[in-house]
């Protein structure tokens, strides 16, 4: 088997499409024996010498091409075996490796069909970077999809990140180019070097890639997410069982890298991080954290929102060891974790997605659908079956490899809306002349769909801030099929409300109610996230009106009405106890305030005790998106801002009445209805003394008697404190 002209300069020339045909050990044609080629260049002496069978000949290979092929005969042998190869350089320096060109494929036709199909639902174990032992030989399997590179070579430490040494082989019509390097193992940093559809050479990082350099370098690196002994088995044998929609779940919303700092420059890892936060989030009784976005992104201002490593968390605070060592550690502190996850958009960086093999792979050709204006990012091509399946998979792999319990989705309504965010003209309609991008709302059910049934349990939620209808419904249904959605509603509107002068305050009350004329037609969360503290929007606390105290007390108001109200709440990081700047993602939250003055101590004192109050009162978490979960008691009373409505599970065996005066204004003997008779116990009061209030309140409780009051049969005369929200609760009959 004579190499011709033009195979030999296919090999010389680094662009043969699979250069296992020629490289490597194969029978001669008349049978008479083997012929052995490699293509090393730098070499001055090449031996392939038999591995396992020591009767099998040694082959002396000839240079045939000063470029570094090699070419030796053998008439000792007629059947292929397993041989290395061992290479002399020009400074003598001897090496011993399998050879890379003897090994078959790693990928079959039924991984290939499914991800060209694009339901291999476990592609990350297939594509990437994977550690793999072949024939007694250890070392790492390379594999991506770039169907329109002319040639793909993976390269690294391993061969001096020259293109020329380990060129792979294309794997028919699949687009997908693979290769297994011997001896390529755990930390190795890597890239593939693909000369693209138009004949330019361009290094990029590894669209499957579990590790990457730490930024502004970009090299994936090998990685065995697998290994880690996780402990958190009863953690995830509850969630299996639990009911999302009927459970306790208070948020507290986190960026790792600014939360606390170990100095200005130097953030905690990721270990670091479990011992400080861990104990933090369990004092004050939040049941989950949602983490921004934790994938690698090169980008830091973007908070996390411009990925380039879909399949690995950041580098910045440690491996991905660490990472899941933080997840389990939570897990076993009781804690659920949730993470942002952005498969709406991805940065332009030359060595990521973007322009994968010299065409628009992931994204669209046509920017009035694969570009974001506001963003200055690329849109994914979700009709794509590959990439339909590189989204889809990297949910599942968040869920298995790191035991997330749940995926928030930015953006959902970018990806919804063909025309979000552009003029007539700058969008091309769906098949139909519409709106809706068809193929974004098939990925995002199918995304539910696999989410929710190969990991029950796991929720999904929604970023979604237009009237998209049945978000959180099931896809049978006509749905989405998201668990949750960000009520962003709720959000602007009680924002709104909270921020006016209080003498204001009687003209917007509808602002307060208008919530619960839509609340039933999803399951919202409640959201105060990091996106209302940034862009010049100031603090939660900067955002109240009044002093010091007026400030603080509007702020503690606004939190209990977040918690009281039906739906999930989420708090980011800092609210908690009063930050007063605007959030900083290059610095730590100001912890010094909660020695300065009782305020904030106070703020902190007060969310603790929310939690414990909603932790332990079922008719706060079990009836959210129940009808009968909820009633107003008095919502008209504008003149004075005052609010009351009652919370209860299906039981009414957690029954409360929350009582809001949103005026600085006391108010003594004002009667309220109430479901029940007899005595009723003040249990939370957010003008408590030991949260900074005026300590105004109603410390014995009140007696409901039978005189008929915002149609209740009894009712009771109130202490309203100053802008106060105050629970009540049935007194246990003797």
């Amino acid at each position: 088997m004579l190499l011709t002209q033009d195979e030999l300069q296919s090999l010389v020339q680094v662009r043969h499409r699979s250069p296992h045909q020629l490289l490597g050990m194969h029978p001669l044609g008349d049978g008479s024996g083997l012929v052995v080629r490699a293509f090393l260049p730098n070499a001055a002496k090449v031996e392939a010498v038999p591995t396992h069978e020591k009767n099998k000949p040694r082959i002396q290979l000839k240079q045939l091409d000063p470029s570094g092929l090699y070419e030796g005969v053998t008439t000792g042998a007629k059947e292929v075996y397993a041989y290395d190869l061992v290479i002399t350089d020009y400074q003598g320096k001897v090496r011993r490796t399998r050879d890379a060109y003897s090994f078959l494929p790693t990928l079959g036709e039924t991984d290939l069909y499914l991800f060209g199909k694009g339901d291999e639902r476990r592609i990350y174990e297939k594509l990437g970077a994977q550690l793999r032992t072949i024939d007694g030989v250890p070392g790492t399997s390379f594999a991506v999809w770039a169907p329109n590179a002319q040639r793909v070579s993976v390269v690294g430490e391993f061969n001096g990140w020259d293109g020329r040494y380990h060129p792979m082989r294309l794997l028919g019509a699949s687009g997908v180019w693979e290769l297994f390097v011997p001896g390529a193992g755990q930390g190795t940093h890597y890239k593939y070097e693909i000369k693209n559809i138009h004949g330019a050479i361009v290094l990029k990082s590894d669209p499957y890639g579990f590790f990457f350099e730490a930024a502004p370098k970009n090299a994936s690196i090998v990685w065995d997410t697998k290994k880690f002994a996780w402990t958190d088995e009863a953690w995830l044998k509850q969630r299996q069982q639990r009911n999302v929609l009927r459970s306790p779940m208070s948020i507290y919303e986190v960026h790792l890298g600014s939360w606390m700092k170990k100095s200005v420059a130097e953030s905690f890892s990721y270990r670091e991080l479990a011992g400080l936060l861990i104990p933090y989030v369990k004092q004050l009784g939040f049941t989950h954290v949602e983490f921004l976005p934790v994938s690698e992104h090169a980008y830091y201002p973007s908070w996390g929102y411009q990925v380039t490593g879909f399949y690995s968390p950041t580098a910045r605070f440690g491996t991905p060891d660490d990472f899941q060592y933080l997840v389990n550690a939570l897990h076993e502190a009781g804690i659920g974790v949730l993470v942002d996850w952005v498969p709406a958009h991805f940065p332009r960086d030359d060595w990521a997605l973007a322009r994968f093999d010299g065409t628009a792979l992931y994204e669209h050709e046509d920017p009035r659908q694969g570009a974001h204006q506001d963003w200055g990012t690329l849109i994914f091509n979700y009709g794509r079956h590959e990439v339909s399946n590189f989204l889809t998979a990297n949910a599942l792999f968040w869920c298995d490899r790191f035991h997330i319990d749940g995926l928030r989705v930015d953006a959902v309504a970018s990806m919804l809306y063909l025309d979000y965010s552009r003029a007539q003209g700058e969008w091309v309609p769906n098949q139909y002349g519409g709106r809706e991008n068809l193929e974004a709302i098939e990925f995002l059910k199918k995304f539910n769909y696999l989410t929710h049934t190969e990991f029950p349990g796991v929720v999904t939620i929604a970023e979604e801030s237009t009237a998209w209808p049945l978000v959180t419904r099931p896809p049978y249904l006509g749905g989405l099929g998201f668990s949750l959605k960000w009520n962003m509603g709720w959000m602007h509107d009680t924002l709104g409300y909270f921020g006016r002068d209080p003498i204001y305050r009687k003209h917007h009350q509808n602002d307060l109610t208008f919530a619960m004329l839509y609340h039933h037609h999803e399951n919202f969360v409640l959201p105060l996230s990091h996106d209302e503290v940034v862009h010049g929007k100031g603090s939660l606390l900067g955002r109240m009106p009044g002093d010091d105290w007026q400030k603080f007390a509007n702020l503690r108001g606004l939190l209990a009405y977040q918690w009281l109200f039906p739906g999930k709440p989420l708090l980011f990081m800092g609210g908690e106890f009063g930050q007063r700047a605007e959030w900083n993602a290059n610095a730590g939250l100001d912890w010094g305030l909660l020695e300065q003055g009782p305020y904030h101590r106070g703020l902190q004192r007060f969310v603790e005790d929310l939690n414990k109050l909603y932790l332990a009162e079922p008719g706060l978490f079990e009836s959210d998106y129940d009808p009968a979960g909820f009633y107003w008691i008095d919502c008209t009373d504008q003149n004075n801002s005052v609010l009351s409505f009652a919370r209860q599970n299906p039981e009414r065996t957690s029954e409360l009445v929350v009582i809001m005066n949103l005026t600085p204004v006391p108010r003594s003997g004002y009667r309220i209805g109430l479901p029940r008779p007899g005595s009723w116990r003040e249990v939370l009061n957010t003008d408590s003394a030991i949260y900074g209030g005026s300590n105004m309140g109603n410390l014995g409780g009140v007696t409901a008697g039978e005189v008929k009051a915002h149609n209740q049969p009894w009712s009771a005369e109130f202490t309203l404190p100053p802008l106060s929200v105050m629970v009540f609760k049935p007194a246990p009959s003797s």
